[in-house]
């Protein structure tokens, strides 16, 4: 079960670069049900997600790159582009800072993943985080791939 909580970002950390991070490039195969395809660094996933906003199930299997090319080939609109940087906070949580590239150049989403739902609920987010998105299903990255070009501009303007 993956249960997490989103937050725009309008101002990065000092230091980012500081922070362990990944490059990410992905895919969606399928959007309903979330059939993810990933290349972070030099592995590739393959990931399943069930519906929900806060809380879901979530599936991960490695691919060899061969088969993460095959499945490229099938994928459905956008491909996703950004450094996920890991940053540690003062509650004992993982922040997932993503700064995307590409059509999304600008967009800066965190991501906080919790044990329990009750931690989520009680969590309470650094000041430096901006509106919550966990449930503005126009964030969710499958979502995010669906876009045309207008939508993509009116997303822009709601942030």
């Amino acid at each position: 079960m993956e249960i997490e909580r989103k937050f725009l970002i309008h101002t990065l950390p000092e230091s980012l670069t500081s922070y362990p991070h990944h490059t990410i490039s992905q895919a969606y195969v399928n959007t309903s049900p979330v059939i993810r395809i990933r290349q972070k660094d030099d592995t590739w996933i393959l990931t399943v997600k069930s519906k929900g906003a806060m809380a879901r199930e979530e599936l991960e299997l490695p691919l060899t790159e061969e088969e993460y090319l095959h499945l490229f080939s099938k994928k459905e609109g956008i491909v996703i582009e950004k450094n996920r940087y890991r940053i540690p906070d003062d509650k004992g949580y993982v922040i997932e800072l993503d700064v995307f590239h590409g059509v999304y150049d600008g967009l800066v989403l965190a991501e906080v993943e919790f044990p329990s739902l009750s931690e989520a609920e009680q969590y309470i987010p650094p000041k430096w985080f901006g509106r919550e998105v966990t449930t503005d299903f126009r964030f969710h990255n499958s979502n995010l791939s669906c876009n045309t070009p207008a939508q993509i501009r009116e997303l822009f303007k709601d942030i």
